[in-house]
């Protein structure tokens, strides 16, 4: 009997472990999703960084697009 109760902690352990990664994984793509957080999105930036390096650099890129501000017309054209 204490193997089978040494195993099921095991088999429990594993289990709780999975819910909370998916949890976190959620969690990560429902902040993505609404933007919220620049903590969060700075965490995932950090990731993406090291893992997912494509998608680093479009997450700089569409920084760089959003922070621009749109061309003004020349004083001339009036």
């Amino acid at each position: 009997m204490a193997q089978y109760g040494g195993r099921m902690a095991y088999v429990v352990f594993i289990a709780g472990l999975v819910v909370v990664l998916a949890g976190l994984a959620w969690f990560a793509s429902w902040a993505k999703r609404r933007g919220h957080g620049s903590g969060v999105a700075g965490a995932l930036a950090a990731y993406d960084e090291a893992y997912r390096t494509t998608a680093h650099q479009s997450h700089h890129e569409l920084r760089q697009q959003a922070d621009r501000k749109s061309e003004s017309g020349s004083p001339d054209d009036l």
